[in-house]
């Protein structure tokens, strides 16, 4: 009778030397991320607002958040409301909690979004070459000379009303959040696409994309397999970047008040009304704002920290 038992596999030392040297390299970043002291308290203090968002989560319900009572608006903060309450009497921490899911959802899928949209449009343009690469980085540079900015406003202004709110998760989620979403995604990937252009540039005449070219390899499998792993750094830089900058763009945007929709809260159009009472009640802006600064700050520190973890020419 034959044994049909499957037999371990034995690895060659050429296999386990990749192993081994994969392993290294990525030990090798991580303790150089962990020795740049900014980029770990951006992570502690980032850590800290994700475990504040989701936690808090547990001790307010999202009809605590929208509730309002104008019998106690403008409270200052005390013992019942530690953050004070705002102009319809709404408790801004429980807002704060649910605003801050929101404003980390949009940076997180905003940056996404970039991401996909710039390593695709990069990828292309730097592997194909010739009138791919002309057309892609055209469009790369019509992007780029319009005003990121005045273009979310007027999308926004247009769009943000189209789409009807949604529930998810038992919660329910304004269509402007979707609008905002995609807005600053579908702005925001230009920059990655050079890089990662640049990067494919180079990376194509290597030697192992040569071997695999010359193994009949598709080109599909080559860009995906062969050469974006040894393109990630830029792009994993660039993504958490990108978060930070996806919050600060929602922010604007619902400062001016065409962002996200109440009753959904952000800390964006929660600094909306605040500006008129700066001087009487300084807990409307001081607490929404202080997030986004730390969230923005500790995001930037992370995203250093990785940029030189990754840079082989660091002396860190």
């Amino acid at each position: 009778m034959t044994d049909t038992t499957a037999q371990p596999v034995a690895l060659g030392d050429d296999d386990l030397g990749s192993i081994t040297k994969e392993r290294s390299l990525w030990q090798m970043r991580l303790r150089r991320f962990f020795r740049h002291r900014m980029a770990v308290i951006g992570l502690i203090i980032l850590a800290c607002i994700v475990l504040y968002v989701l936690a808090g989560s547990f001790v307010y319900s999202e009809a605590d958040a929208n509730y309002n009572d104008t019998g106690i608006r403008l409270q200052s903060p005390s013992t019942e409301h530690p953050f004070g309450t705002d102009t319809v009497g709404r408790d801004i921490l429980a807002r704060t909690i649910y605003g801050g899911q929101i404003s980390l959802i949009i940076g997180v899928l905003s940056a996404l979004v970039a991401v996909t949209l710039g390593t695709t449009v990069g990828a292309l343009s730097g592997y194909y070459g010739g009138l791919i690469d002309s057309a892609l980085m055209r469009i790369t540079e019509a992007m780029l000379s319009i005003p990121t900015l005045l273009l979310l406003l007027v999308m926004a202004k247009f769009m943000s009303n189209e789409i009807p709110d949604l529930e998810l998760f038992g919660r329910t989620f304004s269509g402007s959040v979707v609008v905002i979403i995609l807005i600053i995604g579908i702005t925001s990937w230009m920059y990655l696409a050079r890089i990662v252009r640049s990067s494919f540039l180079s990376l194509k005449e290597s030697e192992f994309v040569l071997a695999a070219e010359a193994l009949g390899m598709s080109n599909r499998r080559i860009i995906v397999a062969h050469i974006l792993p040894n393109a990630l750094a830029p792009i994993i830089v660039a993504a958490t970047l990108g978060v930070a900058g996806a919050i600060l763009s929602e922010a604007y945007i619902s400062f001016l008040g065409m962002g996200v929709r109440p009753p959904t809260a952000s800390w964006g159009n929660m600094l909306e009304g605040a500006y008129r009472y700066i001087g009487e009640a300084p807990w409307l802006w001081f607490f929404p704002g202080i997030l986004v600064v730390l969230t923005v700050m500790s995001i930037n520190f992370v995203g250093d920290g990785l940029r030189d973890a990754f840079d082989p020419y660091s002396i860190r």
